[in-house]
């Protein structure tokens, strides 16, 4: 029977449903990246050749690149990164942040990250490496828990404790093969962090054994903490006396990030 409506042509439904796969698609490297063909495929519920024409596309774009060629993994383009730092209202945030976290990196010829708060999740959005041969290697792009970072905790540290509840009530049961410490544990660190004024490669210690980290929290003008900044170390590097020397800088760098934020 006809409902006296127009129907809509086969060929604008196959369209829409393009345009939805390919957003599926993107969101998806945006949350697991880096990723592959068969992965998305698994996680979308979209055929193989229909997933690889989605990265095509959005590779052409500029939304998406191969970040690891030898087991083609995809990963966010700076162009998306730059979009969210704009949608967050912090798009100055890697300007002026670039030369303060260069700076660190040569002072202590250490990996120097700067990542960014995107809800309960911490996204690295620059990086300055050591001139060492051995690294810590994190992709720009790259996103973890808040609570699986010293950056995270540095910024849990200046939220206010029902917001710390909320994120720390999320479930999270495992994550990169290692169980996630008691909240009960997370809460302890976090005061130990709010204490100090900067989190220890301890508290994340779960997520990258192999990885010494020190960090602190970049506030923005309202004195939010948005942000942070972190020195990365190899475990095998590291030792717990560097702390009186690495720590002083890496908060000296996040509060003249913090004062240029607010300034701008």
């Amino acid at each position: 029977m006809s409902t006296g409506l127009p129907e809509k042509p086969a060929s604008g439904v196959r369209s829409m449903n393009s345009v939805l796969s390919t957003l599926r698609v993107f969101e998806e490297v945006a949350l697991r990246q880096p990723i592959g063909v068969s992965d998305l495929a698994r996680v979308t519920g979209i055929p193989k050749s229909s997933v690889q024409r989605c990265l095509v596309t959005l590779q052409q774009a500029g939304w998406l690149k191969v970040v690891d060629p030898e087991r083609a993994r995809w990963g966010v383009t700076m162009k998306a990164l730059t979009l969210g730092l704009r949608s967050a209202g912090e798009q100055d945030l890697r300007a002026v942040a670039g030369p303060v976290v260069k700076r660190l990196a040569a002072e202590t010829d250490e990996t120097a990250l700067l990542g960014l708060r995107d809800g309960e999740e911490y996204v690295i959005v620059a990086r300055e490496d050591t001139t060492q041969v051995v690294r810590v290697v994190q992709e720009i792009g790259s996103r973890v828990p808040l609570r699986a970072t010293s950056a995270g905790l540095a910024i849990m540290a200046r939220l206010e404790q029902a917001e710390v509840d909320e994120l720390l009530e999320r479930d999270l049961t495992e994550f990169a093969n290692a169980p996630v410490p008691d909240p009960d544990e997370l809460r302890a660190e976090i005061a130990q962090t709010a204490k100090r004024g900067y989190a220890l490669h301890g508290s994340s210690s779960w997520y990258r054994p192999h990885v010494a980290s020190i960090a602190a929290a970049i506030t923005n003008a309202a004195g939010q903490p948005i942000a942070g900044v972190t020195l990365a170390v190899p475990q095998t590097r590291y030792d717990r006396s560097r702390e009186k020397t690495l720590a002083p800088l890496v908060v000296a760098a996040a509060d003249e990030i913090s004062r240029l934020l607010a300034a701008s």
